[in-house]
Formats: C-alpha cells, sequence, structure tokens
C-alpha cells in the first residue's frame, strides 16, 4: 500500500497479482443492495482474479452429493458479470494488466464518495504506449445502478480502437477454493441481447429460487463531451454472454471515455418478464457517469455527517475507522431498509460462508443503533419474516418457543452444512455447528438493545416483543431443573467457541451449562418481563394468544432468572461448560514452532487424528463474551440473582485464564479481548488488541480469509470499542453515561450519536466533554446524561461542556 496522509483514501502503488484478490474485496463497492468486488474490468475468472456481483437476499438451493450423502447449500449467488470491459490496438491483443509491459499502475479507494480509481500507462511489443484510467461506482443514490468510466489515452500513435463490453452470464460461485467441489452453476438464461440505443441486456433466473434477475447496460464513446461515431457489432457467446465491440479512430493524445451505466434489478414476482421494456424506461434519461457519480457522492455525504468518528492524533486509526465504517454501510444501508435482507457476516463482496447471516449481527447493530435505528428495524423484520419457520424449527427439535438457525438465508431455514472441508487433511468431516443456540440469544439481545437506545414503544409493540417473547418461550424450554442441587441446567449446546461439540468420548453431541449461554438465557428472561409491561393491555392479549404465552408461565420464568446454575472453580474462573477444567492442556509452544499459524488448532488436531474436544482450548472467546456484551455492573447484578459474587478482580482472572488457552481462529475473538482488557484495567494489552482488530482485514491477518469477504463483525465491533471503551458510552436504566477513556496517542474524538429521538454531536478531549444535541423528535421524556457522577439534563440546540477532573482521567487513560 501507498502511504498517503490522506484520511479518506485507501491506495495502492503497483500491480501485484498476488495481492490482487485482497484487493478487490478491501477495494469493493456496493450500496446495500448489492455489492461488487473491485477486480478489474478486463478480467474474467482467474488464479489471481474474481469479479463478483452480489445482491443482498438473493440465494440459490444446489445440491451436491459427497461421500455418499447429498448436500444441500444455499448460497448468496454470484450475479451475471455486467462491468467486463477491454480494448485492442488495432488488430492487436486484448489488453490485461500484466499482459503488456505496465510502466506505472496506481489504485485508489475514495470513502468519502464511494469513488474506485485505477489508473495505469502500458506499453506494448510495437512500443505503443497507452494511457488508462477507469473510474468506478456503485450508486448509493439509486441501489440498481452501476458506473464505470474507462479512459483511454494514446500516448504516441494513431490507430483504430476497438472497446470490447458484455454481459456475462457464464458465472459461477467459485470464490472459496474449499467449496468448489459443490455445485456451482445457479443461472439459467432466460433471454439476452441488443438494444436498438446502444444497449444490451440479459435476463436469467436462479436455477431452484426461481429469482428473476435482469442486467441492462448502455456503453458510449465520448471524446472532449461529445459523443463519437463508432462502428458497432454485437454477438452471443456460448448462448450465455452478450457481446459488444465499438470501434473509433484514435488519435495521439487525446482521451476517449468509454461510459458504461448498467441497471440491475432482481424479483422474486414476475415483473421481470420484459427486460427491453425496462431497459428502454431505465436507460431513457442516457445518465452520464458524472451525474450519476455526483448524485452518488451527495448521498455518502449524507451517511458520512451520521456515522464518520473523527480522530485526532492517529491516523492509522481514523483511515482504519473509516474503512469499517464504508464497508458496513455499503452491506447495510438505507436502501437495505427497503428489501428482505439481513446482514451477511462476509459483507457483500465474497463468497465466504455462503453469504450466509449469523450471529455476527451482535457485534455491529451498536453502530446501526446509535447512526442509523432503522436499518436495525431491517434486520428485526428479517427475523420477524421468518419466526413461523423458527417456531417450527423449536418443536420439530423437542422445545418451545422460536429457535433461529445458526445459519439463515433465503428462508429462515437451517442453513449450516452438515459435513465441512478441513483443508489441511482435504477430509469431509461431520458439522455440528447447528447446536450454536445462541443465535437465538444474539436475536433477542440485539432486539433489546435497540429499544434501550430508541425507546420505540411502537416498534416494540409490532415486532419486536413477539420476537423477544418467542425467543424467551425457547430459553426457558432449554432449563432443565435439578432436584438434587436445586438449580437450573442446559444441556446439548455449544458456546461461540466452536472448537467443543462435545466432551470426549461423548456419544451425545453438545454441552451442559455452557456459561455463557446460562447467563443469557437469564438476562433474555428478565428482558422479556420487561418488555411485557410495556405493552397495552391489548397487544399483550394479541400476542400472548398468537404465540401460546399464558400468565402460568412467569413463575417459571423468575425461578430460572434465580437458580440457573454457572459453575465456578476455586480459583474464581468461571468453566466454559460442565467438565472443562477436566480437559487436557495444549503445549502452544511446540504448536506454534511446528505450525506458525495455530488459529485454526481444531484443524490442526483433526488433521493428527485428534479431537479438539479433548483439549482446553477455544476458537475465540466464550465465557468472556459474557462481559463484552455486559459491562460490569450489569453482570454482576445477573450473578448476584443467581447467588454469585463477581468483581473487577474476578474479570480480570478469567481474563488471563482464557486468553492463554484461545487461539483466535475468528476475527471476533480479538475484539472480545481487546474490551474486556480495557475493562479489566490493561489498557496496554486493550490498545494492542485494538491494533490488531483495526487490521484483521486490512492485513489479512487471517491467512486468505479477507479475499473471500471482508469480516463484518469485527469491523462492526471496532466501531463498538471506541463508542462503549474510549468514549465511554453505555445506557443504563434511563440514562446516559459518558466516561471517556481515549488513547493515550489521541487528542480528540467527535462523533454524532442517536439516542432516543435526540440527534447529538459528541467532542471528547482529555480535558473536556462536549455535548450538543442538534434536533430531537417531538418527545417530552426527560434526556438525563451522567459523567463523572454528576447527572445533566441538556434541551436542544445546548451546547454542554464538562470539564473532567484531571485525576480521574489521568486514572482512566490507557497506553
Amino acid at each position: 500500500m501507498k502511504k498517503s496522509a490522506d484520511k479518506w483514501k485507501i491506495s495502492y502503488a503497483g500491480y501485484n497479482p498476488a495481492k490482487e484478490k485482497l484487493r478487490e474485496t478491501l477495494c469493493g463497492l456496493g450500496n446495500g443492495y448489492l455489492g461488487i468486488r473491485a477486480c478489474s474490468p478486463e478480467h474474467t475468472a482467474s488464479f489471481h482474479h474474481y469479479p463478483g456481483i452480489y445482491i443482498s437476499g438473493l440465494y440459490n438451493r444446489l445440491k451436491t452429493s459427497i461421500n455418499g450423502k447429498t448436500i444441500v447449500n444455499e448460497d448468496m449467488v454470484n450475479c451475471p458479470n455486467c462491468l467486463f470491459m477491454t480494448f485492442k490496438i488495432g488488430d492487436g491483443d486484448w489488453f490485461t494488466p500484466g499482459s503488456n509491459e505496465l510502466i506505472n499502475f496506481h489504485q485508489e479507494l475514495d470513502m468519502k464518495t464511494g469513488l474506485l480509481t485505477r489508473e495505469l500507462v502500458f506499453q506494448d511489443a510495437d512500443g505503443k504506449k497507452t494511457s488508462v484510467k477507469v473510474l468506478r461506482a456503485a450508486s448509493m443514490a439509486n441501489p440498481h445502478l452501476l458506473a464505470m468510466k474507462y479512459s483511454i489515452t494514446p500516448q504516441n500513435y494513431n490507430d483504430k480502437i476497438t472497446v470490447r463490453t458484455m454481459l456475462d452470464g457464464r458465472t459461477r460461485n467459485m470464490g472459496v477454493d474449499r467449496y468448489k467441489s459443490l455445485n456451482s452453476q445457479h443461472w439459467k438464461i432466460k433471454d439476452l441481447g441488443a438494444l436498438e440505443t446502444k444497449g444490451a441486456y440479459l435476463f436469467a433466473s436462479t436455477s431452484s429460487t426461481k429469482v428473476n434477475l435482469f442486467e441492462i447496460s448502455k456503453t458510449k464513446i465520448f471524446r472532449d463531451e461529445k459523443e463519437i461515431l463508432t462502428q458497432n457489432n454485437v454477438f452471443i457467446r456460448d448462448e450465455k454472454a452478450v457481446i459488444k465491440d465499438i470501434s473509433f479512430s484514435a488519435k495521439k493524445r487525446n482521451t476517449y471515455h468509454a461510459e458504461k451505466i448498467v441497471f440491475i434489478y432482481a424479483s422474486k414476482t414476475a415483473d421481470t418478464e420484459n427486460p427491453t421494456k425496462l431497459a428502454q424506461d431505465a436507460l431513457k434519461n442516457n445518465p452520464r457517469f458524472d451525474i450519476c457519480f455526483e448524485n452518488s457522492k451527495k448521498a455518502w455525504e449524507s451517511l458520512w455527517q451520521k456515522a464518520d468518528m473523527e480522530i485526532k492524533g492517529d491516523v492509522c486509526a481514523q483511515k482504519l475507522l473509516r474503512l469499517h465504517t464504508f464497508h458496513i454501510l455499503q452491506t447495510a444501508s438505507p436502501h437495505t431498509a427497503k428489501i428482505d435482507a439481513a446482514i451477511p457476516a462476509r459483507g457483500l463482496y465474497g463468497e465466504a460462508y455462503r453469504g450466509h447471516i449469523f450471529w455476527d449481527e451482535i457485534f455491529v447493530m451498536p453502530f446501526y443503533d446509535s447512526h442509523f435505528p432503522d436499518i436495525t428495524k431491517t434486520t428485526v423484520l428479517y427475523r420477524y419474516n421468518r419466526l413461523k419457520t423458527a417456531r417450527a424449527a423449536a418443536k420439530k427439535a423437542g422445545y418451545k418457543g422460536a429457535m433461529f438457525p445458526w445459519q439463515s438465508a433465503s428462508s429462515g431455514s437451517e442453513e449450516t452444512q452438515i459435513i465441512h472441508l478441513n483443508p489441511l487433511s482435504g477430509k469431509w468431516g461431520d458439522d455440528h455447528s447447528h447446536l450454536q443456540r445462541h443465535i437465538s440469544f444474539a436475536i433477542a439481545y440485539n432486539l433489546w438493545r435497540h429499544f434501550q437506545q430508541t425507546y420505540d414503544l411502537d416498534f416494540l409493540i409490532s415486532y419486536s416483543a413477539e420476537v423477544l417473547l418467542s425467543i424467551a418461550q425457547f430459553v426457558a424450554s432449554l432449563a432443565v431443573y435439578d432436584k438434587k442441587d436445586g438449580r437450573y441446567h442446559t444441556h446439548n449446546l455449544m458456546g461461540p467457541d466452536e472448537f467443543h461439540e462435545k466432551l470426549p468420548d461423548s456419544k451425545t453431541f453438545g454441552l451442559t451449562d455452557n456459561a455463557y449461554s446460562n447467563f443469557i438465557i437469564v438476562w433474555i428472561l428478565l428482558a422479556a418481563k420487561e418488555s411485557i409491561s410495556l405493552l397495552p393491555q391489548a397487544d399483550r392479549k394479541r400476542i400472548f394468544k398468537k404465540i401460546g404465552l399464558k400468565d402460568a408461565d412467569f413463575p417459571l420464568w423468575q425461578d430460572i432468572t434465580e437458580k440457573m446454575n454457572i459453575i465456578f472453580n476455586e480459583d474464581e474462573i468461571i468453566s466454559q461448560f460442565d467438565g472443562y477444567f477436566k480437559l487436557k492442556e495444549v503445549d502452544y509452544k511446540k504448536y506454534r514452532r511446528k505450525y506458525k499459524n495455530i488459529h485454526r488448532m481444531d484443524r490442526i488436531l483433526k488433521a493428527e487424528g485428534k479431537s479438539p474436544d479433548d483439549y482446553k482450548i477455544a476458537k475465540q472467546a466464550d465465557v468472556l463474551m459474557i462481559f463484552y456484551l455486559f459491562n460490569i455492573e450489569e453482570a454482576r447484578e445477573i450473578f448476584s440473582r443467581l447467588g454469585y459474587e463477581i468483581d473487577k478482580e474476578l474479570l480480570a482472572k478469567n481474563y488471563e485464564y482464557y486468553v492463554k488457552r484461545t487461539t483466535h481462529g475468528s476475527t471476533l475473538s480479538k475484539l472480545v479481548h481487546c474490551s474486556i482488557a480495557h475493562q479489566a484495567g490493561k489498557g496496554d494489552i486493550a490498545q494492542k488488541w485494538f491494533k490488531d482488530v483495526l487490521k484483521s482485514d486490512f492485513h489479512d491477518t487471517q491467512g486468505g480469509t479477507t479475499p473471500e469477504g471482508v469480516h463484518i463483525g469485527v469491523m462492526g465491533g471496532s466501531l463498538n470499542i471506541v463508542l462503549q471503551c474510549f468514549a465511554g458510552i453505555a445506557i443504563k436504566n434511563d440514562e446516559m453515561v459518558i466516561a471517556p477513556s481515549l488513547p493515550k496517542k489521541w487528542k480528540q474524538l467527535e462523533f454524532n450519536l442517536s439516542y432516543r429521538g435526540r440527534e447529538m454531536r459528541a467532542l471528547i478531549t482529555k480535558h473536556d466533554i462536549n455535548l450538543q444535541i442538534i434536533r430531537q423528535k417531538d418527545d417530552h421524556r426527560p434526556f438525563k446524561v451522567r459523567i463523572e457522577d454528576t447527572h445533566y439534563f441538556p434541551f436542544c440546540g445546548e451546547n454542554l461542556t464538562v470539564p473532567l477532573a484531571t485525576a480521574r482521567q489521568n486514572d482512566r487513560t490507557t497506553e
């Protein structure tokens, strides 16, 4: 990467084929409806390049026979490549970077405007030098619009130039090596061809889910802002691609702009059966690239006004936090609120996890709650619309209420694979990760935190309460009372760790008394009871009747919240699950010497014929997730209800114990450890974790996973660390607490925040806090802020400045 002082830009100097797939992901563009990888337009899929276009919520199901089993996978589908473009000089070869002598190459992503720029100069075998500049944008103003401006300048020759553009329906899902043995041909091309208005169209349908898709493009050549005369030739290849060659006479030192405007539509209805008419309607205004880009730029400006966190004193952190914000907004934007979709764990520019929705939203939702609460509503509605399926799943498994799937896609059915490929051994093994029932816990957590942040009673009454209460029914049915110890226990569950599927030598999969699960079950039941108290009588009666909830159920809920079992040892270490302390230790030094990278110790152990179930080892934080989601005060209240006493010293002990036994095989792990280290007063260690968190995707620290898609959870979580740890924002009962603890290098932190109908601007330095309420809805509820144990009641338009006590601030400042 080329170093740049511009805090809004990511720049690369030089063409490096080995790094191209990583750059294609990091520089990907999107608008919440669709996402596109930053593959150079001249390339089709190859070892070093992978063009990809994905639409949020667009999935297809295919069957594959593996090891005598029929595997059904539902994938987020790679759409036909509509951005292909290249050119040739005279009768020469078609240009691709790397096929000629590159004299100069520069690529730049402007996160502020959503513009990707690629500039290069090359020389062919005849000594002809050509400058190429490519601008690309995925419109944030119109979610169906993609625009590209491909500029060609002959530097030392006059000759015919032919531009080739294509809508390529031959695309398959081939972006993840370990999935390549699975069927990947998702599209059936229904129609394609040319339009009289210099355009082309492609109409396709997914093979099983029957989603219709159509792409319409128009390409024109301009010089000096005037369209030039060209010769056009259109032909079809393999009945799946429509290709258009546009030829013109080029003169030395003149620049020619090939502008390609594309509209993409996807629908599950029959309104895509006449693509020609829709193409003409979409392109009738003959939009130019510059106009399309300016409209998108304005939309981005509006988003950044709400979302940007401005840091003084740390250029690297500023740039990478903006990169994370950029990708989060491209994965789910205000456009997402108009469709039935949620947030895929790996964003909209890759095929890892098959584009499924996991629990990663639990790390992202605080950002949306604080800046774009309506987008959070979209994710709640995605679950609400699949409640019927979740109830059926719970009933089938022998539980009550609603049990959501660990991996979800279009229907809300369980999409977790039943077998998994170990790339180290090359063998397929059974996969039991569907036992991670904590996905339902995460959904309940997200929607209740959303309510606490927004106090949107209408949405709670109409949607959230039914989801929350259905999950509460489910978690209550997980708890089993044991008369011997007078405690409630849970069985056959997996925690966030993922390495442990069962106890050694057990024939039953799942674990007993996972501490994280048991703790959050109690919290969910308490939140559910509070939500009931807020429901009007008529709505309470309606929801109760719909989901089969009765007042007679509440004594059991109350009993569970007072008698749930959580295991501690004599050193005050919380047991990850019953039997954990009996497991064997791992010689980490030995494995690091042998394998260097031991993030995925589960794969290493299985490849050696061993099982991670036998060892005290974790992929990511499990017990510590309790203290990531709940600060020490919240956690103490629940533990105290259960008869256990905890304090900050216990938190520190558990951090030290589990960090030594965690391999961080998930990017989420370092995120959680950063938060816990900060809470435990280990400021210098927290800062090291935070640097690792920021670099997770940018440096592809998981060793090849980022080219398959960004990690949305760690990106959202990094912003949450800034708000909750460094700015010290917390919602407690009916007040907002601000207890800042800026990193030593940071001089100032400034950001916008949405809280209960109020839009506010906060500016935090080492010396004071300035808070201004910019606007608020008509709401007469008092707004209470607590800063250093003093309460304030700011009103709209007021500039509230609170000096920070020097001694207190010095205690909080992290290294």
